[in-house]
Parts: C-alpha cells; sequence; structure tokens
C-alpha cells in the first residue's frame, strides 16, 4: 500500500473527487479532438449531426469518469489505496514527502513502461501498424488520456472496485486486503485495461485476428502490470506519472 497514507490529512472526498475528475477532464476533451477528423470525413454516415456525436461521446466518457472517480473517493481508503499527493495538498499537510515518495517509483516505472512500448513496436503485427503517420494517435491524447484519464478509469475506479469487492468476500472487510488479494485486484484490472484496447485495434486493423488480439492483450496486461503495481504500492500519481513518461519517452522511437 502507498508509504505515506497513515501521515496525511484526508481532504473531505467532494474536494478530492472534483480535483480528480477534473484532472481527468481534459484527456476527454483530448480524445473527442483526436475523433473529429475521421468523423468529418464520414460525416453523411452518421446517424446523427456530427456536433452530437461529438458531444454525446464527450459526455459518456465524462459521466464514466465521474463514476469512476466517486468510486475511488469512497473505496480507496477502506482498502488502503490513495492518492497521497493530492491528498497532501488538499489536507494541508506537507506535499513534499509525498510527492518524493512517488516521483522516484514513477519514472523507474516510465523510463521501463517506454522500454516495453519500444520493444512492443518492433514485433507489432502489421495490421496495427499505420500505413500514414498523420493517421497515428497524436502524443497529446497519449499523455492526457492515456497518461491521466485511463489511470482514473482503470487504476483509481476499477483496481479500487476489485480489491473492495475481494476484500469484502474474503476478509469480511476486516483489516487491510492481504498482499494476494491486492495482487489478483492487479491481475485482473490489468488484464481489463488490456481487453479495453481491443476496440480500438479492430478500428485499425480492421479485424481481429489471433495475431493482433495476443499482441494488444500481452503488451497491454503487461504494462498495466507495473501501473497496478505503483498505485497498490505508492499511490495514485506513481502510476500517472509512469504513464505519462512512457509515453512521452516512447513516442519519438515509435
Amino acid at each position: 500500500m502507498s508509504g505515506a497514507q497513515g501521515a496525511l490529512a484526508r481532504p473531505s472526498g467532494w474536494r478530492l473527487g472534483a480535483l480528480l475528475w477534473l484532472l481527468g477532464l481534459p484527456g476527454v476533451v483530448a480524445v473527442v479532438w483526436a475523433l473529429l477528423p475521421p468523423l468529418q470525413a464520414n460525416a453523411a454516415l452518421l446517424p446523427l449531426p456530427l456536433w452530437a456525436v461529438l458531444l454525446l461521446s464527450g459526455l459518456q466518457t465524462a459521466v464514466l469518469l465521474a463514476l469512476a472517480v466517486a468510486i475511488g473517493v469512497w473505496l480507496a481508503p477502506r482498502v488502503g489505496l490513495q492518492a497521497p499527493v493530492l491528498s497532501a495538498w488538499l489536507g494541508g499537510g506537507p506535499v513534499g514527502p509525498a510527492l518524493r515518495a512517488v516521483v522516484a517509483p514513477g519514472v523507474i516505472g516510465g523510463v521501463a513502461g517506454a522500454a516495453w512500448l519500444w520493444a512492443l513496436a518492433q514485433v507489432a503485427p502489421q495490421a496495427l501498424q499505420p500505413s500514414d503517420p498523420a493517421s497515428a494517435v497524436p502524443l497529446v491524447v497519449k499523455l492526457l488520456y492515456g497518461g491521466i484519464t485511463e489511470e482514473l478509469l482503470v487504476r483509481w475506479g476499477v483496481m479500487t472496485l476489485l480489491l473492495w469487492l475481494g476484500w469484502r468476500v474474503v476478509q469480511r472487510g476486516k483489516g487491510l486486503p492481504g498482499k494476494a488479494l491486492v495482487a489478483v485486484a492487479v491481475l485482473l484490472s490489468a488484464l481489463l485495461f488490456a481487453v479495453g484496447h481491443l476496440p480500438a485495434a479492430q478500428a485499425m486493423a480492421g479485424v481481429l485476428t489471433p495475431p493482433v488480439v495476443l499482441f494488444v492483450l500481452v503488451g497491454n496486461t503487461a504494462f498495466g502490470l507495473l501501473a497496478g503495481a505503483l498505485f497498490a504500492r505508492r499511490g495514485l500519481e506513481a502510476a500517472i506519472v509512469a504513464h505519462v513518461l512512457a509515453h512521452l519517452l516512447s513516442h519519438p522511437l515509435l
């Protein structure tokens, strides 16, 4: 669990939730912005006006983000998970110690993640390699949505919920979750994180062939294990730092 958790003053849930939701919103906007060119190219096929499709897409993701944030704010303290830097800042505690505790693991995780992304790019199926570099996912989307919004959705929301459910069933809600339960929550959330990338892979490849599915599941599960372990041991911000840095460092190499 996060190292500084016992010493941090806990902010009110709504303040932490509001801050986390606002931190995730730029990623939502970035994704909607990235959808604009392909939707414009196929505007005649859309069931609704372009502006309505973009608005509904953004609203849907923003609502899912709010739900994930609320789940984390409600359940994370019960299972020993937290966002130590933001909690220290909102609670009026010292931010420096909390920040130092997450930066080094986050940077190490980011470098490892970047190396993994580069290695994956060398063996990626041809169907997942964009024929036109201009069609690749923009860096701003990777940083804002992948690095921040995805961590709020998958780690803060889904992983926290999975750990809480296991804790309630196996330990009857007593004490803090054991290491085995934490490991299972990390693994399951990593698998869901990987499965969540299959629709994008299908959109790029056209058909989800076994090599494409295997590549997406293995590649994203491995990174999800890294991010989940950082979240469990060092806090949400460590996972975010690692995810953002992995995309930032690997982008020029891909």
